[in-house]
């Protein structure tokens, strides 16, 4: 097993990014499990058969659909490491609990956030955007909303019309309804304008309903543009909000010393929630919420019960214990891989991935602009290009959807679509560190290619 997914990700670039599941394979994997053991090997082979050559293809460099991490050998190897001590990470006094703390440390020192910072690592920044939500939710309304729910209350968040729908969601899931999100307008450079913020929490205020929440955007998911964070801290501290930052990828802009500044303010956030699995290359899962005050997870989260009653000797002691500082009571040991991966790459390395990222992005850029047949959509403040083909004006969406659903079923990349301004958008996003400047070449080339086929030249 271990040989196969080395050489697996060794030849990674030689084969497809992605290929159709077969109806028969999918007939299979859609089938009952054996109700009788069956011999390791002959699992292993339906694997190497039915799951192998089927998987997402994030790993490969001309991936570049949504925003995915390629993963690592050293992050492999660190999950099996993990597996093996099998640890639960909900509590208790042992050295894995300690690694993930020594993460969290590191994480809160690199955002600038000060020494009475907590968090956890989650499962990624839909849960971290959960959590800072709830947390928020308290701080407005107090302990009581933990046991009694809201109540009469009625509250307000507030974010760019560019967040990612895990806000909402949260909202929903918390009880306080996706309707409480107030999505703000945007300015030509896709930022939250500021003054339609002050004026819907103005408005809210005179409605008798609380302002309790507004989330900056750290890379929007769209087109990786980033919200003034700095002007954002001043106004949730003038109206004493949660201010909130959703950085999934953008946030560990702060270890590149060429991107910092666009994450400045975000060492004023309360909570900041970002992923180690995309720019940092840790494998998934790997995501992460960051407390300016730990005492805020406390408040929210911490609970009582006889069987997890912490100690101050033995096994029970070393509280507060994470049960205590979020949802999750039973927690695998997903910090290794990232302690790995910090120390055996290096916070400048893992800064200059992302520097690469956005280098590639403004190549490829540049060759869409170089093309007449294609046309960018939006600027490209990061690493992620939005274009189109725009031969065929009566079907131009239908036509770009047809183009990239063909180009990732011949193997040949991975882009994903998205709307921009009312058009569809062929989307790239750089965020794999194998990539290199002849996958963007790669992607034009099929685009174009792609594009012609299905609309010929006049004779």
């Amino acid at each position: 097993m271990l040989d196969d997914m080395v050489d697996h990700l060794r030849d990674l670039r030689s084969g497809p990014v992605w290929r159709p599941l077969p109806d028969a394979t999918r007939a299979i994997l859609r089938g009952p499990l054996a109700a009788e053991g069956a011999d390791p090997a002959t699992v292993y082979g339906r694997f190497r058969e039915t799951v192998l050559p089927y998987s997402t293809g994030n790993a490969h460099p001309r991936f570049m659909g949504w925003v995915h991490g390629g993963g690592t050998p050293l992050g492999m190897l660190a999950e099996m490491l993990a597996a093996g001590l099998n640890a639960n990470l909900g509590g208790r006094d042992h050295a894995p609990i300690e690694v993930e703390r020594q993460v969290i440390r590191w994480a809160a020192e690199a955002f600038g956030l000060p020494s009475t910072a907590g968090g956890l690592l989650v499962t990624g920044s839909s849960m971290a955007n959960f959590i800072a939500v709830l947390m928020a939710r308290t701080a407005a309304l107090g302990a009581g909303v933990r046991t009694d729910g809201l109540g009469p209350a009625r509250l307000a968040a507030y974010a760019s019309t560019g967040v990612h729908r895990c806000v909402p969601d949260a909202l929903d899931m918390a009880g306080i309804g996706s309707a409480a999100l107030r999505r703000i307008t945007v300015d030509a450079d896709y930022r939250m304008d500021l003054q339609v913020l002050s004026q819907a929490i103005a408005a809210d205020r005179a409605a008798g309903i609380t302002p309790f929440l507004v989330v900056g955007t750290a890379g929007s998911v769209d087109v990786g543009a980033f919200d003034d964070l700095t002007a954002i801290a001043d106004i949730a501290a003038r109206e004493d909000i949660w201010f909130h930052v959703d950085g999934a990828f953008g946030a560990l802009a702060a270890l590149s010393p060429l991107l910092r500044p666009k994450v400045a303010g975000m060492e004023r956030a309360r909570s900041i929630a970002f992923d180690f699995h995309k720019w940092a290359q840790v494998p998934y899962d790997a995501g992460c919420i960051l407390v300016r005050d730990q005492a805020d997870q406390m408040a929210t989260f911490a609970g009582s019960a006889a069987y997890l009653t912490p100690g101050t000797r033995g096994l029970a002691a070393n509280a507060p214990w994470p049960c205590d500082l979020g949802p999750d009571l039973s927690r695998g040991f997903r910090a290794l891989k990232v302690w790995f991966t910090v120390q055996c790459v290096g916070a400048t390395a893992l800064g200059a991935v992302a520097e690469r990222s956005c280098a590639l992005a403004r190549y490829l850029a540049g060759l869409i602009e170089a093309e007449p047949e294609l046309e960018l959509l939006a600027p490209v403040p990061l690493n992620i290009v939005c274009f189109r083909y725009r031969n065929a004006p009566e079907t131009v969406d239908a036509l770009n959807l047809a183009i990239v659903a063909d180009i990732q079923e011949a193997g040949l990349a991975a882009p994903s679509t998205t709307t921009i301004g009312g058009a569809l958008a062929i989307r790239a996003a750089f965020v794999n560190h194998r990539s290199r400047e002849e996958d963007a070449e790669a992607l034009i080339a099929a685009v174009l290619a792609a594009g012609r086929t299905a609309v010929p030249k006049p004779l």
